[in-house]
């Protein structure tokens, strides 16, 4: 799969033009742990959203253990695209939001034949790209993490953002979701260092996979968007660019999140990034 070109809203004497977020490439449906698509859809065009991109998760790796684990959470996307599609193009001709076929796959290295196999098979709109594991152990789970060194804590951090390069250089995905992730995790944050945001910000420099800003837990006790400010400096500094994801799970999310989005980037007089070029 190629990840679709991007491009920043400009006016045609170059200037970012003065609108809000109306592209979301980061929702959630009962797909796999979100709320019904027709709340969510409500939700995106009552806040005047032109397109929302319906992200479920999903993993394809062979790991026996994995494979049981989302079957029992019920993260079986892998096995329900089709019913999902089929749902998606019911809905299209109700709202007068464009409605993308999109994923949340899981990433890791071992994994990328798998992956690459599914997306070529499937052909959705585009996919994200997301670590939320390192050897099995749940980036976002404080739990595992609670009896740990500060130096085993070190390391996991240091192998998540190589895993992060790695999603970042494969190509697999348009989309590269909450970059920062163990910031999220009272456990793990602080652990992020500055050499980590120029490994990754050299990856994204390379490769046309974008990060996304990520509003999901802005509200919430990490109070910070997705990367953080530190990091998104470096991603500047590179030339990168950033779309704009709430990672919703509910319709109140969206309202919310998207509030978010549009004061800290008209707060900059900057806009993100859209997906396919051409695409109004």
């Amino acid at each position: 799969m190629t990840p679709p070109e991007t491009r920043t809203n400009t006016s045609t004497d170059g200037h970012v033009s003065d609108v809000p977020v109306v592209h979301d490439y980061h929702v959630h449906s009962n797909y796999s742990d979100g709320e019904r698509l027709v709340p969510m859809l409500d939700a995106a065009a009552e806040m005047g959203l032109e397109a929302v991109g319906i992200a479920d998760h999903c993993n394809v790796a062979a790991d026996e253990d994995l494979q049981r684990a989302k079957r029992e959470f019920g993260f079986n996307l892998d096995r329900t695209h089709p019913l999902r599609r089929e749902a998606i193009e019911s809905l299209r001709d109700r709202y007068d939001v464009t409605i993308f076929d999109a994923v949340e796959l899981d990433y890791a290295p071992r994994d990328e034949a798998e992956i690459a196999a599914f997306l070529d098979e499937v052909d959705f709109d585009y996919a994200i790209g997301s670590v939320h594991r390192v050897d099995r152990t749940n980036v976002q789970s404080s739990t595992p993490f609670s009896e740990w060194s500060g130096a085993e804590r070190r390391a996991y951090v240091d192998d998540y953002y190589e895993a992060l390069a790695d999603l970042v250089e494969s190509e697999l995905f348009a989309v590269a979701a909450h970059v920062d992730l163990p910031e999220r995790t009272p456990e793990l944050r602080g652990y992020t260092t500055a050499d980590h945001h120029e490994l990754v910000a050299d990856a994204f420099g390379r490769s046309r996979t974008v990060p996304e800003l990520n509003a999901g837990r802005v509200r919430r006790e990490y109070g910070e968007f997705h990367p953080a400010p530190d990091f998104r400096e470096a991603l500047r500094e590179r030339g990168v660019e950033f779309v704009a994801g709430s990672d919703s799970h509910a319709p109140g999310e969206i309202r919310a999140r998207k509030e978010e989005l549009d004061a800290h980037f008209a707060a900059r007089g900057a806009e993100p990034a859209t997906l396919f070029e051409g695409f109004e």
